[in-house]
């Protein structure tokens, strides 16, 4: 019957040890795309106010208008404390969680690991009938016993606790701004900077029109700039829907300097259009700093939508949320079967040590003493002589 239990108890160790490693492995990939993704929005805001910046200082420069140098200023102020609180609450709640994870995790898997070499080591003790080591691995089991009921305790609520972040992800998808996850992944914050994309958009092509029109009046049609905006209201970001023969604001310096030339380098200019060098650098930063802003307007876009963190969550849900919560039920379930067969172990121990103790205290009290088969032997040859001598 020890040795029935002994093996069960070998089973359900091992059964806990796995799905406790899978479990682990799978909240921390969950754990990880979240953190990732609030690195990755503050990553993307501070390149877009990395953009404005250096917009911002070639347009003071060239002697930019007071307005668009002010407004660049605040806003990649404002966006910049939007990104620090976002990767500040992104470390903090990474390694709240990794800490507990790890500590849940070690802790299980040295007490699983305890409990099944004190059974096997019982075991082996209670074959060579080591009366004192087996009473100490005895309690020593009943121990582990208790850890293995405190820890199932553990995994239910972790149970819970996967499930209600998995519906919080739900929740998420359905209402990105008001949820419990904002405090990692405020969306609702994020969305003060689309009035941002708007005014961006609507400037940049407003300005394209602008130097369209102005090239057209004075070149005639020698070229045109491609447009990256759709016409209002929407203003959505189309880079691909301009046409083969006009420019990229991002080309613009190349071209320009196929075209013209600044007056500042005078009769330097081979067959080029002589214009003056302040208009010239102007167009050369403002065509460079919109462009670097564009590269990052994407994502930009993508983050203030929220659509960036709605991908990463919607990874987690279709992946990793319904694996996740069966393996931890396999833990606690595991749990609950190595907890009832350590309980009947250490119960078959318990009796079987009683039973042979009874047996021995009770073949103690049968066996005679010396005194008492001295006095018996010597009773009887009295007896014997007695009756041997002559009447």
């Amino acid at each position: 019957m020890a040795i029935f239990f002994t093996l069960l108890a070998i089973t359900a160790c091992g059964l806990v040890l796995g799905a406790n490693a899978k479990f682990h492995s799978r909240a921390k990939t969950m754990i990880d795309i979240i953190i990732d993704t609030a690195d990755e929005a503050s990553y993307t805001i501070y390149n877009t106010t990395g953009a404005m910046k250096d917009m911002n200082a070639n347009l003071r420069e060239v002697g930019g208008n007071y307005e668009s140098t002010q407004f660049l200023t605040t806003t990649s102020q404002r966006l910049d404390i939007q990104a620090a609180d976002i990767q500040r609450q992104a470390s903090k709640n990474r390694r709240a969680i990794d800490n507990g994870l790890r500590i849940v995790y070690i802790v299980t898997t040295v007490t699983i690991s305890l409990t099944l070499t004190s059974a096997i080591v019982l075991l082996a003790v209670g074959v060579l009938k080591l009366r004192k080591p087996l009473q100490a691995l005895i309690v020593l089991c009943w121990i582990f016993t208790i850890f293995c009921w405190l820890f199932f305790g553990i995994y239910f609520f972790l149970q819970n606790f996967a499930g209600d972040t998995c519906t919080a992800l739900e929740s998420f998808q359905q209402n990105p701004y008001n949820n419990s996850l904002s405090s990692i992944l405020p969306c609702d914050e994020l969305l003060s900077a689309k009035s941002v994309l708007s005014d961006i958009s609507a400037g940049v092509y407003d300005l394209v029109n602008e130097v369209n029109q102005n090239i057209s009046t004075s070149y005639g049609n020698i070229v045109q700039i491609c447009n990256p905006f759709s016409r209002p209201p929407f203003y959505d970001y189309q880079p691909r829907n301009c046409s083969a023969a006009s420019v990229k604001i991002g080309d613009i310096p190349q071209v320009l300097r196929m075209l013209a030339c600044p007056d500042s380098e005078g009769s330097t200019c081979n067959g080029g259009i002589l214009i003056p060098a302040n208009y010239y650098n102007t167009v050369q930063a403002y065509s460079t700093s919109i462009q670097t802003l564009l590269n990052v307007y994407p994502n930009m876009e993508r983050l203030v939508e929220c659509q960036t963190v709605s991908d990463a969550f919607s990874d987690i849900l279709n992946n990793h949320c319904k694996p996740l919560k069966r393996y931890v039920r396999m833990v606690w379930r595991s749990l609950v079967f190595l907890s009832v067969v350590m309980v009947a172990l250490v119960v078959v121990w318990i009796t079987g040590t009683y039973h042979e103790q009874n047996l021995h205290s009770l073949g103690s009290s049968i066996k005679p003493s010396s005194y008492d088969v001295g006095s018996l032997e010597l009773g009887t040859v009295k007896s014997i002589v007695d009756d041997s001598k002559p009447i």
